[in-house]
């Protein structure tokens, strides 16, 4: 009778299908992505979209070590984010498109969709402004002695903007359990990183208010996991906030209307080079795994997951217009008649 695995053994295979697990959200994301960006070209998906091709280490490797509970403020190039925690693809597909089975029935485009139930907060135009809303989050962690974090993502450019400032001194100040993502891929839109601050690393501003900050490359995904292991175990324990940069570039433009001809082709070319998919498949292989099979396999997965959520989302109605003055107000809470009208 062959002996039980040990610990040992136990241990590698569990962290051998969470690798499995991290290639899986990166090739979905990227699937997603794309085909994102083709039916915005058929004129399928209504407003802009903003394709995170390119930065799919980042927030796989910073939503893998969240838990039940924590709080997620994603921008609008994010949307990696909600496929990591677990919204359906089908919805939000269907938020792409407008569709009344989309998280926001219908009423916002993507850019301002959220899902409360697994903690995603919805973005707005203003980048930036959704960090006091996270460490409003924290906070609230706080006072109630809940041992959650609240992750805030942010750009370069946002790092401007007075209401990131504010929400950074005040997470210091009172030491919250809130984490600041900088996806720092070199333009605000059109503006090149030296015309916009001249230091070279956000994440020396965190020594300003308080707490550590700390970069690394945003196209290795180990790096980025290792790196948010460690800084939202650290606040989830109770040491306080952290600022993660993640050097990272976007592959499409500031949106799918921008051609992006501030950029050279060469530039371009260098960051793709450095894709962070065939660089995990690189570790994949190196560790042993078949990895031409998986990535076979894999294909298929996410190529079948997509398509099932476009034809969800295509066959999903439109909203009706008496639909646009619902969901405007809180249901009410308390004894039954209190604060109700008959």
């Amino acid at each position: 009778m062959p002996e039980a695995d040990g610990p040992h053994e136990s241990a590698d295979g569990a962290r051998i299908e969470f690798e499995l697990q991290l290639h899986y959200w990166m090739k979905l994301i990227r699937a997603f992505e794309e085909r994102v960006s083709r039916l915005h070209r058929q004129n399928k998906i209504p407003g802009g979209v903003y394709s995170g091709a390119g930065q799919e280490a980042i927030v796989t490797g910073i939503c893998a070590p969240l838990q039940e509970g924590d709080f997620v403020a994603p921008l609008h190039r994010d949307l990696g984010v909600f496929l990591v925690r677990g919204v359906d693809p089908g919805v939000l597909m269907a938020q792409l498109m407008g569709k009344e089975t989309g998280l926001s029935r219908g009423k916002d485009s993507f850019l301002h969709g959220g899902d409360l139930e697994r903690g995603i907060f919805g973005s707005t135009s203003m980048l930036g402004s959704s960090l006091p809303v996270a460490v409003g989050a924290a906070l609230k962690f706080r006072v109630k002695k809940q041992h959650n974090v609240a992750v805030a993502f942010f750009g370069e450019g946002a790092s401007s903007r007075g209401d990131v400032h504010e929400a950074m001194n005040f997470a210091g100040v009172h030491k919250l359990p809130v984490v600041f993502v900088c996806e720092n891929n070199r333009y605000a839109y059109s503006t090149p990183l030296e015309k916009q601050m001249a230091i070279d690393d956000v994440a020396d501003r965190a020594q300003a208010y308080g707490f550590r900050g700390y970069t690394c490359s945003g196209n290795d995904l180990l790096e980025v996991l290792e790196l948010s292991e460690k800084v939202i175990g650290r606040a989830r324990a109770g040491e306080g906030p952290g600022l993660i940069e993640c050097k990272t570039y976007r592959y499409h433009g500031h949106s799918e209307h921008d051609p992006a001809l501030y950029r050279s082709k060469d530039e371009l070319l260098e960051w793709e080079s450095r894709d962070p998919i065939p660089r995990f498949e690189f570790y994949l292989e190196k560790k042993g795994q078949d990895v031409r099979h998986l990535r076979e396999q894999l294909d298929e997965r996410v190529r079948a997951i997509v398509q099932g959520a476009v034809d969800f989302a295509e066959q999903s109605r439109w909203p009706e217009g008496p639909e646009a003055l619902e969901d405007l107000y809180a249901t009410p809470v308390g004894p039954p008649g209190v604060g109700q009208r008959e």
